[in-house]
C-alpha cells in the first residue's frame, strides 16, 4: 500500500502546495496559523468499528459485496488499509462475540498491521448458537435472574478479552424494551437493569471506562430501556465515577438538539465519547457528515470550545452500517469529514463569538460560526496526510490499490441474505 500512496501521491503534490499556500495567506490575514491547524488534524484520531468494514443490511435484506471479510483477521487487514490512507483511524473497536479470538493472536495482527485496539463492546441484543438462554424478551433488564446473569456474565467475558488485548472501555449497548403498552413495568424493567450494571460495573478495572448508550427506539418499538441522554446520564451517576454516556449522532429523534446534550454531558462530568454517523430518517445507516454536516461541526463546536474542562476525555468512534457502498471507502470518507469538521471547528474565532454573546449580537455570533463551517479545510487535511505518509487522496489511491480486487480473490463470496443489520 505504501508504495502505491507514494505513487498516487506524487502527481498531486504540486497543487496541494499551490492550494495550501493560498489558504495560508488567507488564513494569515485572519490571524490563523495555518501549521497550527496542519498539527491538530495530525493529532485526530477516530476508532474504526470492526463490524463496519462488512456490508450490513437492513431488516428486509443484505447485499454483501465482494471480498467481504470471513473473520476478525480479514477486518483488521481492511481496517488496517483504512488507517494506512487516512492516518487518522489508529485504532478498532471490536464487538464481542463476533470478533472473538485468541487475545494473543488479536494483538499480532493489530500489530502487524499498524492498529491498537479502543472500546469493547458486548453483545445482548441477538442470541447466539451456543447460548442456553434467550434475548428475545430482554438481557440485562431480563424478568429471569438467570437471563439477566448470562447476560451479566458475557460482559464481564468481554471486559477479560479487552484486557488481554489493551483495550481500556466497555461499550453497553441494549435493545431491552416492550413492543406493547403494559408488556413490562417500565420502572421495575429499569430497576432490573441497573441491579444488572452494578454487577457489569464491579468487574471494572481500575483504569477502565464503562459507556452507557442510548438509542430512541428500535428494536423495541414502544419503549426502549435505555432511550435517550436523560437515562444515560441517571445510569453513569448511579453506577460511579468510571461510568460515562456515549452519544451515537444517530440514536436521537429528529430535530433532537444533540450539541446542548453535549454541552450538559460535559458539565456533568458525564461524556465518555461518541460513535460517530448521520442520519436521515433513523440509526445509523449513513456516513458522517453526508446528510447534516453543519450539525456535525456545531458538535465539535461544542467539543473544541469545552476541550480544556479538567477530567474531559472522550473516546470518538465510528459506527456505521453500509449497505449499498464499499465498507472501506464508507469509512474512509467518514474518517475524513469527522477529522475535517474538528479542524473547521478549531478555526472558529473565540475572542469575537464571545464579544458577540456578551453584546447579545445573535447575527454576528452565528456568522462567526458559518465563517469557519464555510472554509475549506481540504489542503490542510491533505498535508496532514502527506506528512504522516497517508494518501492526499485516500479513496483515489484506494481504487488504484485493487484491494477490493485481490481480497475477492481469496475471501469467498458471501451469500445474500435475508433481514438482519450484519
Amino acid at each position: 500500500m505504501k508504495t502505491i500512496i507514494e505513487a498516487e501521491n506524487d502527481p498531486r503534490r504540486a497543487d496541494l502546495d499551490t492550494d495550501y499556500d493560498a489558504l495560508g495567506a488567507r488564513l494569515a490575514r485572519r490571524g490563523v496559523d495555518i501549521e497550527a491547524l496542519v498539527a491538530r488534524a495530525a493529532s485526530f484520531a477516530v476508532a474504526v468499528p470492526s463490524w463496519g468494514t462488512g456490508t450490513g443490511g437492513t431488516r428486509f435484506a443484505r447485499f454483501p459485496g465482494k471480498g467481504e471479510p470471513r473473520g476478525i483477521m480479514d477486518k483488521l487487514d481492511d481496517c488496517g488499509v483504512i488507517h494506512a490512507l487516512t492516518a487518522a483511524t489508529p485504532r478498532v473497536s471490536l464487538h464481542i462475540p463476533w470478533d472473538k479470538t485468541e487475545p494473543a493472536l488479536l494483538r499480532e495482527k493489530a500489530e502487524e498491521v499498524g492498529l491498537g485496539f479502543d472500546a469493547m463492546n458486548s453483545n445482548t441484543f441477538q442470541d447466539q448458537p451456543d447460548q442456553p438462554l434467550s434475548y428475545k424478551f430482554g438481557s440485562l433488564s431480563h424478568t429471569d435472574a438467570a437471563t439477566r446473569r448470562q447476560a451479566v456474565e458475557h460482559n464481564l467475558e468481554c471486559i477479560e478479552i479487552g484486557q488481554a488485548i489493551g483495550s481500556k472501555a466497555l461499550t453497553v449497548w441494549i435493545g431491552d424494551g416492550s413492543n406493547f403498552p403494559g408488556q413490562t413495568s417500565l420502572s421495575r424493567q429499569f430497576e432490573r437493569y441497573l441491579d444488572a450494571m452494578r454487577h457489569v460495573y464491579a468487574g471494572l478495572p481500575e483504569d477502565w471506562r464503562l459507556f452507557s448508550e442510548h438509542k430512541i427506539y428500535e428494536p423495541a418499538f414502544y419503549s426502549t430501556v435505555v432511550q435517550d441522554w436523560g437515562t444515560s446520564l441517571m445510569i453513569a451517576q448511579e453506577l460511579g465515577p468510571h461510568a460515562q454516556c456515549l452519544v451515537d449522532l444517530g440514536h436521537h429523534a429528529p430535530n433532537v438538539n444533540i450539541e446542548m446534550i453535549v454541552a450538559r454531558l460535559i458539565r456533568a462530568g458525564k461524556l465518555g465519547g461518541f460513535h460517530f454517523n448521520d442520519s436521515k430518517y433513523g440509526d445509523d445507516d449513513l456516513d458522517s457528515g453526508t446528510i447534516d454536516p453543519f450539525r456535525l461541526f456545531l458538535v465539535w463546536n461544542e467539543l473544541v470550545e469545552l476541550e480544556d474542562t479538567p477530567g474531559l476525555n472522550l473516546a470518538h468512534m465510528i459506527d456505521q452500517s453500509h449497505n449499498i457502498t464499499d465498507p472501506i471507502e464508507s469509512l474512509i470518507i467518514s474518517a475524513c469529514e469527522i477529522q475535517r469538521a474538528y479542524v473547521q471547528a478549531s478555526l472558529v474565532d473565540r475572542a469575537a463569538l464571545e464579544g458577540f454573546r456578551a453584546e447579545n449580537d445573535a447575527l454576528m455570533a452565528a456568522a462567526t460560526l458559518r465563517a469557519a463551517f464555510r472554509t475549506d479545510v481540504e489542503p490542510i487535511l491533505q498535508m496532514a496526510r502527506l506528512r504522516a505518509g497517508a494518501a492526499i487522496d485516500p479513496i483515489a489511491a484506494y481504487r488504484a490499490s485493487g484491494w477490493r480486487a485481490r481480497a475477492a480473490e481469496t475471501r469467498p463470496a458471501v451469500a445474500a441474505g435475508g433481514g438482519g443489520i450484519i
